[in-house]
């Protein structure tokens, strides 16, 4: 099962990582998820997206949802593969 997570996508891990803590409620998940987006925000080189602040939750949780793309998928990609493999994917 791991090989078949690291052949997948970065958008697909995030997807799947995604639907399955929606699905689950796995608020610990989605909060981890929130704490490393400035981070990866900053990778893709957007310091303002970076700097933003943790009591913004609601864009927060909006970029969390929408971190499937460009260099910020793959800079959360670890996170992803982790989560996914704790959880039976």
């Amino acid at each position: 099962m791991e090989t078949d997570l690291d052949e997948l996508s970065s958008r697909e891990l995030h997807d799947m990582a995604i639907h399955r803590a929606l699905r689950h409620g796995d608020v610990r998940f989605l909060w981890d998820l929130l704490r490393v987006l400035p981070a990866a925000a900053e990778l893709e080189g957007d310091p303002e997206e970076a700097g933003r602040d943790l009591t913004q939750v609601h864009a927060l949780l909006a970029d969390a949802i929408g971190s499937g793309e460009g260099a910020e998928a793959e800079a959360l990609r670890p996170l992803y593969l982790d989560y996914l493999r704790k959880h039976g994917r």
